[in-house]
């Protein structure tokens, strides 16, 4: 069973960074994932997806802030993401590209003005 955990939110200043974190278990192989986020009384929307020949694509109001990657050596995935923006402000989830796996608790991030 596909496992997905989310953490590395926080509340931050407008202008700040955070790196956030998916760690993944039952998946022998990542080959493709994605972040998705769901501010409150919005759906949720795809923000960035990572694949394994190193493309990614992003939403296009964090192009520029926004980078996902992988790290080599674990089953996670990060969204580091700067110049955060209040607007930025949701419950920040893994998934696949098509979401298939059960979701997460997700990570609450918070952008103060």
């Amino acid at each position: 069973q596909v496992r997905l955990v989310e953490s590395g939110g926080g509340l931050v200043q407008a202008g700040g960074s955070l790196r956030l974190s998916c760690a993944t278990s039952g998946l022998s192989r990542i080959n493709r994932m994605a972040w998705y986020r769901q501010a409150p009384g919005k759906q949720r929307e795809l923000v960035a997806t990572w694949t394994r020949d190193s493309s990614a694509a992003y939403l296009d109001s964090v192009k520029g802030r926004f980078t996902v990657y992988k790290d080599n050596a674990e089953n996670t995935v990060y969204l580091q993401m700067s110049s955060l923006e209040p607007t930025d402000t949701a419950v920040y989830y893994c998934n696949g590209v098509l979401p298939i796996y059960q979701w997460g608790q997700g990570t609450q991030v918070t952008v103060s003005s």
